[in-house]
């Protein structure tokens, strides 16, 4: 019995061990990294996975960039499921699971970042970088999604579809040094120092510019302090509790 009770508790743990952010963003990422793997001809198609540069207010992040003569493709991955709501004009997208409302920010805009990034740092026109958003898991669109914003492995057919040679190979092979010589080492203290600065950045910007998306107040940034997301930042509106508006920090 006393065997059964901590069998349950261990296999408890890792279920709630696979569910944390840091686990699905890594099964994201992978699925996407077999996809270019397999699918992607390697004689055409350079894939550098999670790239942080150093930018004004401290780094950016890029889950991965795929350089070929076809254009570079700057893919933003989210592990997600339930229905999805969001339009690329729209600032905050909404998850609904059942009764659950989640609201997180609008992952194209999150890529744009990284897109006017790279054109500076590599002196590349903005016609030949593209921005792909890739949703993993078992999730639904329930309104109409841009061509760019697409299911699992669909990205690969996405990138496919650029059949338009923009770049020499010579102009490919540089901007891949370029990448690998200046990104910063991908290591734990990399990742950590990169949480810091965004931890640092919300706060000094804390409630600036993000609104509440039920009631248009100005919104706060808080803690979880229970549930699933225990620890967890998340922009929370002013007039709590009359209003329980909420944004997750992605």
């Amino acid at each position: 019995m006393f065997n059964m009770i901590i069998l349950v508790g261990a296999f408890t743990i890792f279920l709630g061990f696979l569910k944390s952010p840091r686990i699905k963003g890594f099964a994201g990422e992978l699925i996407v990294n077999i996809g270019a793997m397999l699918l992607l001809n390697k004689k055409q198609y350079c894939t550098i996975k999670d790239v942080t540069l150093p930018v004004d207010d401290g780094t950016t992040q890029i889950d991965h960039i795929i350089v070929s003569e076809f254009g570079i493709f700057v893919v933003e991955t989210k592990n997600m499921r339930g229905w999805i709501f969001g339009s690329p004009d729209q600032a905050i997208w909404t998850q609904k699971i059942f009764k659950h409302t989640n609201r997180f920010q609008n992952p194209l805009r999150q890529n744009y970042k990284h897109l006017k990034t790279l054109e500076s740092f590599l002196g590349i026109d903005e016609d030949k970088i593209h921005s792909v958003v890739v949703f993993i898991g078992d999730s639904t669109f329930k309104t109409p999604m841009p061509n760019n914003v697409l299911h699992g492995i669909g990205y690969i057919r996405y990138i496919k579809s650029y059949r338009r040679k923009v770049l020499t190979k010579d102009e490919v092979e540089s901007i891949i040094r370029k990448i690998r010589s200046s990104r910063l080492p991908a290591t734990p203290v990399t990742k950590s120092e990169h949480i810091m600065n965004l931890k640092k950045n919300l706060k000094e910007n804390s409630g600036s510019d993000v609104k509440c998306p039920r009631c248009g107040a100005p919104m706060i940034m808080r803690t979880a302090k229970k549930g699933g997301n225990i620890g967890k930042k998340f922009w929370g509106c002013s007039r709590y509790p009359e209003c329980k508006g909420i944004v997750s920090i992605e």
